[in-house]
């Protein structure tokens, strides 16, 4: 198999790696027993006292880090700043540590520090000025900071739903346990005088049944948000994330120089060199024109060859830069005329029901041209199929032929810019090529706009 890069491959990829069916909207049977089995779920109950905590420890964690950063930095000019600002970015470490714990204990999220290595220890304050200008610890303190509105939100809700709800269901209970089988609600300052009779107290207590396994729901959906917060601020995602787009920002900026250099290139040695040819076989013919004036016709005939010849190069020039058909009348029109240039028949199958960005188009274009100039020229295949799908916010491009198989994506080859025009994108490109073939080159790119 070729080399592969890019995440793995999904497990249901065979050596066929066909593009999966849309999903099926299947309804499942089992969510109503769900619904009725959430407010008795050990996972809803982890989930409730996670987010009741947040409020405590967002309040310890923001009044440790102000407290922290504002005596650091207002004992700045004594010097005894600098160690209690060491002091409070170690503390913000440890409780980031400790926060990580408690997801792990009552969110089943298990998320891991992206510290930087730390540096060879030449000196002994080396490394601790690497741990403090590590952008993740700062990260973590801007947690630790976000961790007391968010807490309030969490802690207010949560108690809002859940002693609602129970007050609700226990309505019936306390009427009972009263000397007249009811529940009085005395307002004096209002002047209003509420009794609930069995009629009420049968409707709240239904209400509060509803909102009882309503309420797991909202949790869950709460603590969801906190798993994001957690991966996002605690773990390796957004430094992963700013990583990643640092990289794909850099091959873009390098694609765009290359596709320059190829274009000042292909204009130099090819359609330059044909209309300085073309000039000069004309200035022979206007020299020529009154004393001999056969070779002067051969000569313009000589140059309108050329001319023609340049014409070519110029159209294939702006093909490869961007096909006016793409533009006109999208990727079906586009990837036709592709296939019915190739010197391998090719079979296309375009399902985009809706346009993509002119982008995500001209990713997709390239694509399939370079997949299908590889097969022309290594796969050896009799046959190629181009299928392009829209689901949703992806669009799907797979080419496959019944070559040799062996392709690899190597550093510098067009492959290699393939894949970093994909992942400009935010897409990604899979290959999959075995020995003897198939070979199969899928890419997705997200086409939302």
């Amino acid at each position: 198999m070729g080399a592969v890069t890019g995440r793995p491959y999904p497990a249901s990829m065979d050596t066929q790696m066909t593009l999966p069916p849309p999903p099926a909207q299947v309804r499942d049977p089992g969510m109503l027993a769900r619904a009725l089995r959430a407010p008795f779920e050990a996972r809803s109950w982890r989930e409730t006292f996670h987010l009741l905590f947040n409020l405590p420890v967002g309040i310890a964690t923001f009044t440790i880090m102000v407290t922290g950063f504002a005596t650091g930095f207002g004992m700045l000019i004594t010097l005894v700043g600098i160690p209690i600002l060491f002091l409070t970015m170690y503390l913000s470490r440890w409780m980031a540590s400790v926060e990580r714990a408690r997801s792990r204990l009552f969110l089943d999220t298990d998320v891991r520090p992206a510290y930087r290595p730390d540096p060879p220890r030449d000196t002994w304050w080396r490394v601790h000025v690497s741990r403090i200008s590590d952008p993740a610890t700062w990260i973590e303190v801007g947690y630790h900071l976000f961790m007391l509105p968010f807490g309030i939100v969490t802690f207010s809700v949560t108690v809002a739903l859940w002693s609602t709800a129970i007050g609700m269901v226990t309505a019936p209970l306390w009427a009972w346990a009263s000397p007249d089988q009811r529940i009085w609600i005395d307002v004096p300052d209002r002047g209003w005088v509420i009794h609930a009779g069995p009629l009420e107290l049968t409707l709240v207590a239904l209400g509060g049944l509803v909102l009882l396994f309503v309420t797991p729901w909202v949790v869950r959906a709460m603590a969801a948000g906190n798993r994001a917060v957690v991966r996002g601020m605690l773990g390796t995602d957004l430094v992963q994330r700013v990583q990643t787009l640092t990289e794909t920002r850099a091959a873009a900026v390098d694609l765009a120089a290359e596709d320059r250099r190829r274009i000042e290139r292909d204009l130099h040695d090819g359609v330059q060199q044909r209309l300085v040819a073309l000039a000069m076989d004309l200035g022979r013919a206007k020299d020529k024109m009154e004393t001999d004036p056969d070779r002067a016709r051969e000569l313009v005939a000589g140059a309108h060859e050329e001319a023609k010849r340049a014409i070519t190069d110029v159209r294939d020039l702006a093909r490869g830069i961007h096909p006016a058909v793409l533009t006109d009348r999208g990727l079906d029109a586009a990837l036709s005329a592709l296939a019915a240039r190739s010197t391998v028949p090719v079979t296309v199958s375009v399902d985009v029901p809706v346009r993509p960005p002119a982008s995500v188009e001209a990713a997709a274009y390239f694509v399939v041209s370079e997949a299908l100039a590889n097969v022309a020229k290594h796969a050896r295949a009799t046959a190629a199929t181009v299928t392009v799908r829209r689901a949703d916010d992806r669009l799907t491009v797979q080419v496959q032929d019944d070559g040799v198989g062996g392709a690899a994506v190597v550093e510098g080859s067009g492959l290699d810019g393939l894949r970093d025009r994909v992942q400009a994108l935010d897409g990604e490109l899979h290959l999959l090529s075995p020995e003897g073939g198939p070979t199969v080159l899928m890419a997705e790119i997200p086409c939302a706009s």
